[in-house]
C-alpha cells in the first residue's frame, strides 16, 4: 500500500463540488462555496491579518474553511502538526486558515472529511441529515 495522497488546492475545489446543492461565486478571482445561501469554503483575496512575518506582505494563498464549533477550530489550530491557524480577525468566527502552499501537510482524505464537515456545519439540518443517510452515517 503506498503512501497517503497529500492533499492540493484542487482537492478543497473538488471536494466542495462534490457536495450536494452546492453554488459558487466569485469574489474578485477567488472561489466561493455555498449552501443554502450560506459560505463554507472560500478561497479569499490577500487582507492585511495574514502576512509573512518576514517580509510583512499578505498571504495570496489563504483559504477559509468553517468548522462546526469552537472545540474542533481550537483542536485544528492548537495542533503543531497541522497547517491551520487563525488570526485576531476570526476571534469568534467559527473558520480555520490555511494557506494553500501548506495543504501538502494534510492527506486528501483528511481534507475532504475537513471539507464536508464544513458543509454539514452550514447545510440546513434536512440536507445534513439526507447527505449522510446516503453515506449511509445517518
Amino acid at each position: 500500500m503506498g503512501r497517503p495522497r497529500r492533499a492540493t488546492a484542487q482537492d478543497v475545489h473538488d471536494a466542495a463540488l462534490a457536495m450536494p446543492h452546492v453554488t459558487v461565486e466569485q469574489a474578485k478571482d477567488n472561489a466561493v462555496y455555498k449552501v443554502g445561501g450560506r459560505s463554507f469554503v472560500f478561497f479569499r483575496n490577500p487582507r492585511k491579518d495574514a502576512f509573512d512575518p518576514e517580509t510583512g506582505e499578505p498571504y495570496d494563498d489563504v483559504i477559509v474553511i468553517w468548522v462546526d464549533g469552537e472545540h474542533d477550530k481550537q483542536a485544528l489550530v492548537q495542533d503543531p502538526a497541522n497547517p491551520f491557524f487563525t488570526t485576531p480577525h476570526f476571534d469568534g468566527h467559527l473558520s480555520v486558515l490555511v494557506r494553500a502552499s501548506r495543504l501538502g501537510e494534510v492527506t486528501r482524505d483528511e481534507m475532504v472529511e475537513l471539507v464536508q464537515d464544513a458543509w454539514l456545519s452550514r447545510a440546513s439540518r434536512r440536507r445534513g441529515r439526507a447527505w449522510l443517510a446516503e453515506q449511509g452515517l445517518g
